[in-house]
């Protein structure tokens, strides 16, 4: 474990289970849920050389069909390669850690991911770059947190969400290429245009927001127990429908804030 402190801040990285942020406290009030159920439901991994879904495990690229793995959550593959592979610590100090992972075999290219993470006393920062090593290959990347809906003190998160659109999920529960206005929740759904920062709100605990430079966002907010705002370079199933080609000179970064305040009770 790497723990990261700033402040009354501790950040927790676990480099055996992919570099996943596993503990946020600030002042002793954990925010993100912790790891007691699949690798797929806890604290905030990397999701990459994909994010969310991709149809029946299936795309095309270069004329050619690939097929990826959709054991986790069949019949789609789900959240990319990397979320519980070992990480190899390039850097760590006191407030920052650097991490990186190959993409593994599942993948049909070689690459890697890198992972940045630097704690501050009132927010917190994150990078992350897919690397092709010799051959160009389609990607998406992102985040995926678990934010706890209840935390030790005040009331249930509440979202603050502006955006565009929001992408039509069809039978299959992927994007359909259709957008329409954002409905009230709650979502398990993609939105486009998104105008950060994505904010919750724990009434007389807690307000954090949520900023980064991707274009999408994933809101899933019907547990519970969590909250799950996911930053992401490309909707659900990016690889058929907006892939980004990496290659060895030109990798795909995104850059995700947390930054956060200490709320004071409402006077009686």
């Amino acid at each position: 474990m790497i723990d990261l402190h700033s402040g009354a801040a501790v950040l927790r990285v676990d480099p055996d289970a992919g570099g996943r942020v596993g503990r946020l406290a600030v002042d002793g009030l954990d925010l993100l849920v912790d790891g007691n159920g699949p690798d797929t439901d806890w604290g905030c991994f990397v999701m990459a050389p994909w994010a969310g879904r991709i149809r029946r495990g299936r795309f095309t690229f270069a004329g050619a069909q690939h097929h990826l793995p959709t054991d986790v959550s069949p019949p789609h593959a789900i959240h990319g390669t990397v979320l519980d592979r070992r990480c190899s610590v390039v850097r760590a100090t006191e407030a920052s850690a650097v991490l990186e992972r190959s993409l593994g075999g599942r993948w049909p290219w070689s690459g890697r991911v890198r992972q940045t993470v630097s704690l501050g006393e009132d927010h917190a920062t994150f990078r992350v770059e897919v690397h092709a090593d010799d051959q160009p290959f389609p990607a998406a990347t992102g985040w995926h947190p678990w934010f706890r809906r209840r935390l030790a003190r005040g009331g249930p998160a509440e979202i603050g969400l502006d955006a565009s659109a929001m992408l039509v999920r069809d039978g299959d529960g992927i994007p359909s290429g259709e957008r329409v206005p954002v409905p009230a929740g709650p979502w398990d759904d993609c939105f486009d245009g998104v105008r950060w920062p994505v904010t919750l709100t724990w009434p007389r605990a807690f307000r954090l927001e949520v900023r980064a430079d991707t274009r999408y966002v994933v809101v899933y907010d019907q547990p519970e127990h969590a909250v799950c705002v996911e930053p992401q370079t490309g909707p659900p199933d990016a690889l058929n429908l907006e892939p980004v080609v990496v290659t060895p000179d030109r990798p795909l970064t995104a850059a995700m804030t947390w930054s956060w305040a200490e709320l004071t009770d409402a006077p009686a």
